[in-house]
Formats: C-alpha cells, sequence, structure tokens
C-alpha cells in the first residue's frame, strides 16, 4: 500500500475556524504580522519580507513528516517533470508516484504540497500589497509591491494549471471550468464581502485575469526605476518573463512575443563552445540566468533538494544511483549530433563518469553539483524567452518570423541550424531539449493539449512506468485537496475534480 502518499488524519487536522468561508489557507496569516507592526517592519527593511518569500520558496518540509521529495517551489516543479516522457527513472525512489502520474488524489501528500506551496507564496505576496494601497510612492516601495504581485500572478499562474485544464479539448480556453479560489486584500479594492466570495472554485477566466491583472501592473510598478541588488530579486525584465508565460497560456500570441522580447533584452544566449553551456546549471552568475536562488549553507536542503534528485553526479538520490535521472531515449535520438546540447546527455552506450549513476547510457550531466550543496536554483533563463517568442509567432501562423526568432538560440546551440520556417511541435521539440529538467515539461503538454507514450519500442522507461497517457486523461489534473474541502465551506465534495 501507498502509505507514504496518504495524509495521516493527525496532520490534516485544523484548528477550528468558524467565519464563512475560512480554509485552511487562512491558517498561514496567522503566523504573520498584524497590518501595524507589518508597516512599521516594512518601514525599517522592506526586503525582510522578500526575503522571508525566497526562503519560503525554498524551504523543506513544507507539509510536516520528513519527506525528502517536499523542498519548495523545485520539488512542484521536479514532480510536475517526473509526469512527462522526457525523464526516464533509473529506479523507483522519490517522486516514482509521480513519475507513474498516480499521486493526484485528494487525500495524497503532493496534493496538498502544491497547494500549500502556492498558496502560502500567495499568502506572503499579499502581506506586501496590503501595505500599498495606493501603489506606492517611492521607486523601492513600488519595487517590492512589484515584486510581490509577480509572485502572486506566478503562484496562480502554475495553480491553475495544476488543478484544471485551462486548455479545453478542442484547443479553445476553458473559460468556465471551475478554477482555484483567490485571496485578495483590502488593498485589491475588494470589499469584505468580494474577498469572501471569492474563496470559493471561481472559474478558470476569472483566475486568468487576476493573473494578468497582477502581471501587468507588476511590470509596471518594476519598470519605475527599480533595480534589483542580486537575481535572488525580481526585476522588469523576470517580471515580462512571467508575463510571456501567462499569454503563452492565454493564447494571447501577440502579447506574448512582446513580453517575451522585452524580457530578453540586455541577455545573450551562451554559445555552443561557452563553459557556461557545462557549468552544471548550478550558478546565477550564469550570463543566461534571469532569476533564481542562490543558495548558502544555510538554506541548502542537502538530499531534499533540487540537485539531490536530478544530479546523477551529486551525491544524492539520483547521484547515489538510488534513482538516476536519464533522458528518454527517443527525445535523445532526435537531438542532432552537431548540437553542443547533446553532450548534456550520455548515449545509449554510457560514458565514464565520476559516478556510477552519471556514467549510465542516457544519463544527463547536465546539472552538477557544488561541493558544500550550494547549488543555485534556477527559475527563468532567457533562452525560454526566445522559445516563447518563436512558439508566439508559429501559432500565428508567421513560421518564417518564428525560425527567425528561434535562430537567436540555435545559433547558439548548433551553429549550422538554418531552418527557414518552423511550427509549434518544431519549437516545442526544441524547448524539451533546452529546458530539459527545467520544470516546464507537464506544463507544456497541458497547454498544447498532448499526452505521453512511454510504450513504444526500444523505450528506456522503467518496467510498470511504460505509459501511454492521452491529453484530457483525468491524471494530468489534481484534485482539490482534503484539508480544503473540508475546511472551507465554500468548496464542497461536489466541487470536486474528477
Amino acid at each position: 500500500m501507498k502509505f507514504s502518499k496518504y495524509i495521516a488524519a493527525s496532520m490534516i487536522a485544523l484548528a477550528g475556524l468558524t467565519s464563512c468561508g475560512d480554509s485552511f489557507l487562512d491558517t498561514e496569516y496567522k503566523e504573520y504580522l498584524d497590518e501595524e507592526a507589518a508597516a512599521e517592519a516594512a518601514g525599517k527593511n522592506p526586503s525582510v519580507f522578500l526575503n522571508g518569500m525566497w526562503s519560503w520558496m525554498v524551504s523543506y518540509n513544507q507539509t510536516g513528516g520528513s519527506a525528502h521529495d517536499d523542498f519548495g517551489y523545485m520539488s512542484s516543479l521536479h514532480a510536475t517533470d517526473m509526469m512527462s516522457e522526457d525523464i526516464a527513472m533509473g529506479a523507483s525512489h522519490w517522486f516514482n508516484y509521480d513519475y507513474q502520474l498516480d499521486n493526484r488524489m485528494y487525500n495524497y501528500r503532493r496534493v496538498r504540497a502544491h497547494w500549500t506551496n502556492y498558496f502560502t507564496m500567495i499568502a506572503k505576496a499579499n502581506e506586501i500589497i496590503s501595505l500599498y494601497p495606493d501603489g506606492g510612492d517611492t521607486v523601492d516601495k513600488k519595487g517590492l509591491l512589484g515584486q510581490a504581485k509577480t509572485i502572486r500572478g506566478l503562484a496562480y499562474l502554475h495553480l491553475i494549471q495544476l488543478f484544471q485544464n485551462p486548455t479545453a479539448a478542442d484547443g479553445s480556453i476553458n473559460a468556465s471550468a471551475p478554477g482555484v479560489p483567490l485571496m485578495y486584500t483590502a488593498a485589491d479594492g475588494k470589499s469584505d464581502e468580494e474577498i469572501a466570495a471569492a474563496k470559493g472554485r471561481n472559474t478558470v477566466a476569472d483566475v486568468l485575469a487576476q493573473i494578468e491583472l497582477d502581471l501587468t501592473s507588476a511590470v509596471e510598478l518594476l519598470e519605475a526605476g527599480y533595480k534589483r541588488p542580486n537575481k535572488n530579486y525580481i526585476d522588469a525584465n523576470v517580471a515580462n518573463g512571467v508575463l510571456a508565460r501567462y499569454y503563452l497560456l492565454s493564447q494571447q500570441w501577440d502579447k506574448a512575443a512582446a513580453a517575451a522580447n522585452k524580457a530578453r533584452q540586455g541577455y545573450n544566449m551562451m554559445p555552443a563552445t561557452s563553459a557556461g553551456l557545462y557549468d552544471g546549471f548550478v550558478s546565477l552568475n550564469n550570463a543566461e540566468w534571469m532569476w533564481g536562488f542562490a543558495h548558502t549553507t544555510e538554506t541548502q536542503t542537502t538530499y531534499a533538494s533540487f540537485f539531490s534528485m536530478i544530479s546523477n553526479i551529486a551525491p544524492g538520490y539520483a547521484g547515489m544511483n538510488l534513482a538516476p535521472r536519464l533522458i528518454d531515449a527517443r527525445l535523445y535520438s532526435q537531438i542532432p549530433e552537431d548540437d553542443a546540447r547533446k553532450a548534456w546527455f550520455n548515449g545509449p552506450d554510457g560514458s565514464e563518469q565520476e559516478t556510477e549513476a552519471a556514467s549510465l547510457p542516457y544519463a544527463n550531466i547536465k546539472f552538477g553539483h557544488l561541493s558544500d550543496w550550494t547549488d543555485n536554483y534556477m527559475y527563468m533563463r532567457a533562452a525560454e524567452m526566445v522559445l516563447i517568442e518563436a512558439e508566439a509567432y508559429a501559432h500565428m501562423n508567421d513560421g518564417s518570423k518564428a525560425a527567425q526568432t528561434l535562430k537567436v538560440l540555435m545559433d547558439a546551440r548548433q551553429p549550422g541550424w538554418d531552418k527557414a520556417v518552423v511550427t509549434v511541435d518544431d519549437i516545442h521539440l526544441q524547448r524539451r531539449i533546452e529546458l530539459w529538467g527545467e520544470g516546464f515539461a507537464f506544463y507544456d503538454l497541458k497547454r498544447l493539449n498532448k499526452g505521453i507514450d512511454r510504450t513504444y519500442e526500444g523505450n528506456n522507461h522503467l518496467p510498470g512506468y511504460k505509459l501511454a497517457v492521452p491529453a484530457q486523461d483525468v491524471r494530468w489534473t489534481y484534485q482539490i485537496p482534503l484539508n480544503e474541502i473540508q475546511e472551507n465551506t465554500l468548496i464542497g465534495e461536489e466541487d470536486q475534480n474528477p
């Protein structure tokens, strides 16, 4: 039995909440400062709020217990990546139920982890938003507010894709489908009644509208002159990058192309001969990285970390050969021999590397390791922005403009690449190669209405995980967690996802 997946009753019992529409989400606010104390703290050191946000996003054990597959934002990205066709597990271990597309039920820990992670990000963002109902009167205040709105928009962007199919079977936006709660503050210009009512399942259209409002406002605020101290923080480029992701999901192609182009200004692609392309993706100093988290010895979480799971070189679960991470054999075969990214992976015969896991056939050596486990977490790269821009043009049936845009990336990966026209499928393949292991595969499959097939002849997936799951299958959508059904009077069992 899958005892590790269930939430024990003692873990889900929460203190009684009496006000209409309250849910376990609101318990996150109880640990925070009241408005007066928060305002005083913000006046002394506004960055303390953002530092709390960044710390939460990398924190271990967010749902209690001692699960090493629960380490914040990157654990959510990795869990969904494991549901794709692109990563093959070398052995069954942490994330094996995600790999099996069998971790979506209301009483499973993964569901609660996703929900808790993103709604706590929203709660922390709302702390900041509530301080500046008039939008902030200085560049620093606008910068703080802009970053909070970016985080809130990003969290909703993940939630609506995890807990619903934003894309309908016919490819249109699934606008009237039930979405997720929207958590407002008085600073959003909402009445108490509106704030309470929004804690039910708002439609997909409602949630998308709020994401767009948050992100467009964030861009405006951050473009008012804010200069971030380092890449741990969000600037206008990053906010435009998240906005570009949103426009791609909401099928606003022209706006997606424009936002992505704006986001990547000031960044260059790493050349095919660049050491940065093979630095193990461990450092924010990489020229292509736009946003991430620079771990210290105090913040790193060793075995319960992204690099423990993804890096066959790090002495974690993958590197100790307990659960090596391999590239799908068919995807590997689609990478041309003259593509520099082919060197991110072993071929079918393996290669001699520093660990047994990294020497396996099809093992990824894209992700490396720093000896003190301070491997930096990557949240956004400029290469992704090129891919968004190119895909947007392809959706607009401008295959030549899409190819011209994609060439910006391909010149730095496969210098001989010279296609005159590309399609959405061509660009999706490049996304699968370029962004392998970075947390995009699941979201791309859902918004593009694609399924997976690990049953092809010659596949390298584990027995028992050789699945074929079509688009729109119920396994792509998580159920609302038991906690929320029990505690939120606006969401009942009748509102549950299939």
